[in-house]
């Protein structure tokens, strides 16, 4: 009896397992993924870039020190608009001033020389020299004509030969005193005209002189070159300066240029007059608008990465931004209007082709299908959808399971809040 009991109690117990094997395998139960999903919809999509930047003038002017002094006087402060003209600072120049007066003199007299070169000499030099010439030859003329006189007397028996010797003798030393001072005459003029070429060259050596002492005199006075912003001034008074040190740097900053640094995957899309938006953290409240203007020319390492530099022009009429600040710039580089979209986290990119899964109902139960789509350009949150949906689809949004082609699924919430007509809705 108790061997009977123990058969039948195995063979219920098998009977058992191998109904509920088949009911199992009749029914094709498998483990159900509960999914949130959304509705595509309508979207106006901008592209952006965001990246940093740094702010610079765009004309800007920068002053040096052009001589080794000390400075005598600050007429503005650093941060201050100024007019064209306007003095900044005076520095000491009483040695160039000095040495200016000097110099001065030294053309005066330098131009008085090569004024008397030309005429043919000092007045009083050239007059003398001729002078004594001209006596020369008349004394030797008078000689000359004595001679002569003699002569004739001699013939007569009114003279003697000694009066015509000692007449004859001065005649000669008189003609040797002429041709001396031809000699003489003739060596003045030479040098007159050596004195004109070394006169021109002295005037000329002392102009240049005079030229370079009074630029360093006027440099002395540190004036504004234009109306701006004196946004750099490194000087006070009592500082000493060396050629080439900087002493203010001032612009224009109404309007300012950006210089953004665009990482090099996304420079393709740069072109000149796209819009441009500037923020700065110190002012966080506030936003300047621009476009972009010179688009980058080559990818230069700025820290650790590869960019490209990119400048834009912003208005800048408040005089807030000031130069060589760090900015954040958001360029808008395409714009679409109305278009289909989805969220950027539903499209998987594999090799350079786009998939999303579409939700379908398929003999009473529900089966994520991965299907090839087309996108355009995406924003922050969404893909534009060029093809492959339309506003009637599902699809699936990512969650804690991993999405296959064919795989049972369970919308447990269904986004229709931005789809066409849709009322907000969740189911």
């Amino acid at each position: 009896m108790d061997k009977k009991l123990r058969n039948r109690t195995l063979l219920l117990l098998l009977l058992a397992g191998i109904v509920a094997f088949v009911l199992i395998k009749i029914s094709g139960r498998q483990p159900v993924a509960k999914i949130a999903a959304v509705k595509p919809f309508r979207e106006n999509i901008v592209s952006s870039i965001t990246s940093n930047g740094k702010v610079e003038p765009i004309s800007p002017y920068s002053i040096r020190a052009q001589l080794d002094t000390f400075v005598e006087k600050v007429s503005v402060n650093e941060g201050q608009n100024v007019k064209k003209g306007q003095l900044l600072l005076e520095l000491n120049v009483k040695d160039a001033a000095s040495q200016l007066a000097n110099a001065q003199s030294r053309l005066l007299r330098a131009q008085e020389d090569l004024r008397a070169a030309r005429a043919g000499g000092r007045t009083d030099d050239a007059a003398r020299v001729a002078g004594d010439l001209a006596k020369a030859i008349g004394d030797r003329d008078g000689l000359q004509r004595h001679h002569e006189s003699l002569v004739r007397l001699l013939a007569e028996g009114a003279a003697t030969k000694d009066e015509l010797a000692a007449n004859d003798l001065a005649l000669t030393k008189a003609q040797a005193e002429v041709n001396r001072l031809t000699a003489v005459k003739k060596e003045f003029e030479r040098q007159v005209s050596l004195d004109g070429s070394r006169g021109e060259l002295a005037v000329q050596q002392a102009q240049s002189d005079v030229a370079a002492l009074e630029d360093k005199v006027r440099q002395g006075r540190i004036t504004a070159p234009a109306d701006g912003t004196l946004y750099a001034f490194p000087v006070k008074a009592g500082d000493y300066v060396k050629v080439g040190d900087l002493l203010a740097e001032m612009a224009d900053l109404r309007q300012v240029r950006v210089r953004a640094f665009i990482d090099e995957p996304e420079m393709g899309g740069l072109e000149p007059g796209l819009p441009v938006k500037i923020t700065w953290d110190a002012l966080p409240n506030r936003t300047w608008s621009g476009k972009t203007e010179m688009t980058p020319k080559q990818v230069v390492p700025h820290a650790s990465r590869s960019v490209g530099e990119l400048l834009c022009s912003v208005e800048n009429t408040k005089l807030e931004l000031l130069p060589n600040t760090n900015v954040n710039v958001r360029i808008n580089s395409r714009e679409r209007l109305n278009v289909l979209a989805v969220p950027r986290g539903t499209v998987e990119i594999l090799g350079g082709l786009s998939f999303v899964f579409v939700v379908k109902d398929s003999v009473g139960k529900t089966v994520l299908e991965k299907r090839r789509i087309q996108v355009g350009i995406a924003d922050a949150t969404n893909y534009e959808v060029v093809s492959g949906l339309t506003t009637d689809d599902t699809v699936a949004l990512p969650g804690d399971a991993d999405f296959r082609d064919g795989m049972w699924v369970k919308v447990v919430n269904l986004d229709t809040s931005k789809s066409a007509g849709g009322d907000g809705a969740s189911h």
